[in-house]
């Protein structure tokens, strides 16, 4: 399988803290992959950094053949084409109906008719299991598990191949963040899509995840399947994990 993500001896800095501290992990094409660690450890930082929102210090980042730190302006465009990214809160216009949201980055970077825009947003509303009326209202009338699904056909609207979610499930009841973890097997599947998730839901990081990244004290201290995770002497694995039986 192809390699998607490659990161090598990332160091990242704030001020005078050191966040991570020499990371490296590779996500393979297909896959659907984990950033797992306890609170502050740089999970969403390392999102972030992939996603070109943050400068690391050292080290070097390679998101589908494009190398981060020497990439061209003109290229960076064209690559945040070739994904999508699903925010932790949605991130949607307060003041645009869903349709319209999920058709900003059509209008933006493309010049596909309205009519075209029209059918593309209303197949990406059906595939997020929205239904079509709820194309027309505004992110203040409908639920969090609406909210996601909208976001998350936002980031499907320019068909891209890799997609970031920043903790899909938080702030969701239990059975709709089972729903969204079945939605988002289902779209990689039908999609073809690399998946990179932040996560701390222990549900559904053995629901989907193929392989993850643990960060703990600056490092990846272990990258891999779940299959023997338990096995590892590790603080963090070791209480996290081991509240989950299967």
């Amino acid at each position: 399988m192809k390699n998607i993500i490659e990161v090598r001896d990332v160091k990242t800095i704030f001020d005078e803290r050191i966040v991570h501290n020499g990371l490296n992990l590779t996500v393979k094409e297909g896959e659907i992959y984990g950033l797992l660690g306890p609170s502050g450890c740089g999970k969403t930082t390392l999102l972030r950094e992939m996603v070109m929102l943050q400068k690391i210090n050292s080290g070097s980042i390679k998101v589908l053949d494009y190398e981060l730190n020497h990439i061209k302006n003109e290229e960076a465009q064209q690559l945040r084409q070739k994904w999508g990214v699903l925010f932790q809160s949605g991130a949607l216009f307060s003041s645009l109906k869903l349709k319209e949201n999920i058709a900003l980055p059509l209008v933006e970077y493309t010049n596909l008719s309205k009519a075209m825009i029209n059918e593309i947003v209303e197949y990406k509303i059906s595939i997020v299991g929205l239904k079509s009326e709820d194309a027309n209202l505004y992110p203040s009338q409908i639920s969090g598990g609406m909210k996601k699904k909208a976001a998350l056909a936002r980031s499907l609207a320019m068909d891209p191949k890799l997609l970031f979610l920043d903790e899909p499930t938080s702030g969701l009841d239990p059975i709709s963040a089972r729903e969204f973890d079945a939605l988002i097997l289902k779209l990689r599947d039908i999609l073809g899509l690399t998946i990179v998730m932040v996560s701390h839901d222990l549900q559904s990081i053995y629901d989907t995840l193929d392989s993850v990244a643990i960060i703990d004290n600056k490092k990846i201290v272990y990258e891999g399947s779940l299959g023997n995770i338990k096995s590892v002497k590790n603080e963090f694995i070791q209480t996290f994990f081991g509240k989950y039986n299967e």
